[in-house]
């Protein structure tokens, strides 16, 4: 912070002031320099306070007085009150118990002003709030807990002064800032001195990794408290990380959503309660309560990006120190779901640790890190608690909990029995559906991208860690594998061939991919699918498959069949992660960022999808933080793995290629030359991103967005051709539509499904979901719901496409329109 330097006007003037005794006019005199430091409280004011200091205290006690009078001049503006606050405090110091004034004219403004602190996050230092906080301490009050919350945050500032942080150091009550809901049942439960000295403990946990000395000290609390004691408190308050703030903090236009994010004082405490967790015995509570921490803070919050980094490789940390299955499984899923570049290396480096001290590959950990949840067959337990039966079942994507009574019959809820006689068995079975369902979600996520990974099992491995797993065998066991060159899938009991021979043995196993099959056998793979009634996990048999084009062919080096999207940003940055790409968030600044990339170690590739910021408008085409709202894409590439980077400005431009010392251009790897299934799988990745993140998917954006300029996108893309999953759709409903309720009054046409409704004919588009109705196509617009259900459509071949489950509840909506009560809705029919 600069200094201010007093004007030699204003030390005259003041000087002249003092000497001629007019205090009033000596008060005017300050507070003209106090405005003219502009918050510079430097070296400068202190010549000017010594000057005030060294007035008698009778004179003193005059000049607060005159300032006192003088404090509406401030008028509302809170940093012009606190300065003048701050400037009659500092003026008073020094003056002992005899000389202080009986009566301190601004108190009551003080104290006042210290309570609109406590709805701030922070405070600029220049407010000097911390000068009117210690001269509440000095009075004999304490501060409010909101108040000592906001003093903290502001400690802990990257601009922070000495005495900001020497006041937080003194502020050790409450141990944790109030105003989040696990600190505060932390500071409910913490009555005694020896829980008060473990969170005090805990808010020592600044680096980035416990030390032995820390852990020594945690281990003697442990002692004291006893662990299991601890284990049961903690978690209970981890279950509320995350809630709502209990005190709303007044968000100012330029910060984040501060109101989402972790308190930063308390963050370091979690991480320290984290810390403390892995000293404990091994517990599935302890692993299930860390994995859902790590989840939790990096929660994307506006204008911040993930709520707590610290706090979540904490969380991992925490795991890998835990030597258990429980702790190795949370590890395993969360390196599947992980996004966030620093967290999910410490995943890595983690997993990567355990598999090095097991003796095995990083894959096999994964494989053996699923635990089986109690299941004594494949997605499937019974629990009997007293003589009632807990029946656990795995339908789908989803763990299911049913009940039977004493006399083996269904009901429908849980039994007053179970609830009254066994709270903690149900409280664990309850636990563990919720872990099976997060656990189904990413193993199905872990196996679709096991096409690109080559990777092979053998035969008597493969049964063990997938088909006859009780969790992962209701994965394994809805796919398609090729056993020594023949493929096969289970029904009935067992693997069987598309003849439905039984195949009981083998010596190698691969994941099968339809890249490189003749359609044939591919249709019969599907019929053989729907005559089972399987549905599976994910595309598989109705994969696309993308297969090079002639244009491709012509450019030779790079596909142009994804480039002209307009996507939304933090949308497709999301699914780009999700499915294994590297992605940097391109700001609206002058800066250069490297294209989308996926690394194939396996085949020694990387791909690169080139994209760039759109719009110039900062506000309108950009976040408050400044990162784009929108991209524009390009070509799709591919590279040797170790090719230098290529990069462009955010803001849009050429790619080229950052050589370092004695390094040379590499050129692209042909198109012709990339395996057809690597191929494949990397545009349908792409296809993907575009087909979800694009904003000609969105059914508001028939004005075109920001001054109309998408429109003539939207329309094109919103109505124009299929893209490969469309068409895979288009196939779907072409079987599907005969089926549903609806089906007389439905019918495919090119790249719609038309519906005929009571006042309407409608046609919805096969791979945005926009409508079109009769007369002259006029656009109507039904915004989705935010997870779409696929209502009375019977048997799927396969889970997850969400513009499926929105085109089918459309068209229900839309054949009984004259039912359709939505005001939004009905203005436009």
């Amino acid at each position: 912070m600069n200094s201010f330097r007093t004007p030699r006007s204003h030390t005259d003037r003041l000087r002249n002031r003092i000497a001629d005794g007019d205090i009033g006019r000596v008060a005017d005199e300050a507070l003209r320099v106090m405005d003219s430091s502009r918050g510079a409280w430097g070296g400068g004011w202190e010549r000017v306070l010594d000057q005030l200091r060294a007035l008698s205290a009778e004179h003193r006690r005059e000049l607060l007085h005159a300032l006192a009078d003088r404090f509406h001049r401030a008028g509302d503006d809170t940093e012009a009150r606190c300065s003048h606050l701050a400037l009659c405090t500092l003026v008073a110091e020094g003056l002992d118990g005899a000389e202080r004034l009986t009566d301190d004219p601004l108190a009551a403004e003080r104290r006042k002003a210290l309570d609109d602190l406590a709805r701030r996050q922070s405070f600029w230092y220049a407010a000097r709030f911390e000068v009117l906080a210690r001269a509440e301490l000095a009075a004999g009050r304490s501060l409010p807990a909101p108040v000592v919350a906001v003093v903290r945050r502001a400690a802990l500032d990257a601009y922070r002064v000495d005495d900001l942080a020497g006041l937080a150091r003194q502020l050790t009550d409450p141990v944790l800032n109030v105003g989040e809901a696990w600190a505060e049942q932390a500071l409910s439960d913490a009555t005694t001195p020896d829980w008060q000295a473990l969170l005090a403990h805990a808010v020592t946990a600044t680096a980035s990794k416990p030390t032995a000395k820390w852990d020594k000290q945690a281990r003697a609390l442990l002692d004291t408290l006893g662990t299991e004691r601890v284990r049961d408190t903690v978690l209970s308050w981890l279950t509320l990380v995350g809630r709502p703030r209990t005190l709303p903090l007044e968000r100012q236009e330029w910060e984040p959503d501060i109101n989402s994010a972790y308190d930063p004082y308390n963050a370091t405490a979690l991480r320290g309660l984290a810390w403390l967790l892995s000293l404990l015995p091994p517990h599935t509570g302890t692993a299930r309560a860390l994995g859902a921490l790590v989840e939790t803070s990096l929660k994307k919050v506006a204008g911040l990006g993930p709520r707590n980094p610290k706090v979540a490789n904490a969380g991992v940390i925490a795991l890998a120190r835990i030597d258990s299955e429980a702790a190795l499984a949370e590890l395993a899923r969360l390196a599947t779901r992980v996004t966030y570049k620093n967290t999910a290396k410490l995943l890595d480096t983690a997993l990567e640790a355990r598999a090095t001290a097991l003796g095995l590959s990083r894959e096999e950990i994964e494989e053996l890190a699923v635990p089986a949840y109690g299941l004594t067959d494949i997605g499937h337990a019974e629990h009997h608690l007293g003589e009632a039966t807990a029946l656990l079942d795995i339908r789908g994507p989803r763990a299911l909990l049913s009940w039977r009574n004493a006399a083996g019959k269904p009901v429908k809820s849980v039994p007053a029995a179970v609830k009254r006689d066994h709270p903690d068995e149900l409280k664990d079975l309850k636990s563990a559906v919720k872990d099976i369902d997060k656990m189904l979600s990413a193993q199905s996520e872990r196996l679709d991208r096991q096409f690109l990974a080559r990777r092979t099992w053998p035969y008597a491995t493969w049964r063990e860690r997938y088909l006859d797993h009780p969790l992962v065998g209701t994965l394994a066991r809805r796919l398609l594998w090729t056993i020594d060159g023949r493929t096969a899938g289970y029904a009935d009991g067992a693997l069987r061939t598309l003849a439905d021979e039984p195949l009981s043995e083998g010596t190698q196993v691969e994941l099968w991919h339809p890249a490189g099959r003749e359609p044939a056998e591919i249709v019969a793979w599907r019929d053989w699918l729907e005559r089972h009634g399987i549905t599976q996990p994910f595309k598989q048999a109705h994969r696309e498959v993308y297969l090079l084009t002639d244009a491709e062919r012509a450019t030779g080096t790079y596909s142009n069949r994804f480039a002209a999207h307009i996507l939304r940003q933090h949308q497709f940055h999301s699914l780009a992660a999700i499915r294994g790409w590297h992605n940097k968030l391109r700001l609206c600044v002058d800066d250069c960022a490297p294209p989308a990339t996926r690394e194939l170690p396996q085949w020694g590739l990387r791909a690169e999808y080139w994209i760039e910021g759109d719009g110039e408008n900062y506000g309108v085409d950009t976040t408050e933080s400044g990162s784009y709202l929108r991209l524009r894409t390009d070509q799709v590439r591919f590279y040797p793995i170790d090719a230098p980077q290529n990069s462009a400005h955010c803001t849009g431009g050429a790619y080229a290629m950052w050589l370092g010392p004695g390094q040379a251009p590499v050129a692209p790897v042909p198109l012709a030359d990339i395996p057809p299934l690597v191929l494949s799988e990397v545009l349908r990745d792409v296809d993907l991103f575009v087909g979800v993140a694009s904003v000609g998917n969105d059914p508001t954006w028939q004005d075109g967005g920001p001054d109309g300029r998408f429109r003539e996108y939207w329309t094109s893309y919103g109505f124009g051709e299929l893209n490969a999953s469309a068409e895979t759709r288009r196939t779907l409903l072409d079987r599907l539509v005969p089926r549903l309720a609806i089906a007389d009054r439905c019918t495919l046409e090119g790249r719609f499904l038309h519906v005929r409704g009571d006042r309407h004919t409608y046609k919805i588009h096969l791979g945005s979901g926009n409508i079109l109705m009769t007369p002259n196509d006029q656009y109507l617009c039904i915004v989705p719901k935010s997870t779409p259900t696929t209502p009375g459509t019977g048997y799927l071949p396969y889970e997850g496409d969400r513009m499926l489950a929105v085109i089918l509840s459309k068209a229900m909506m839309l054949a009984a329109d004259t039912k359709i009560t939505d005001p939004s809705i009905l203005s436009q029919l």
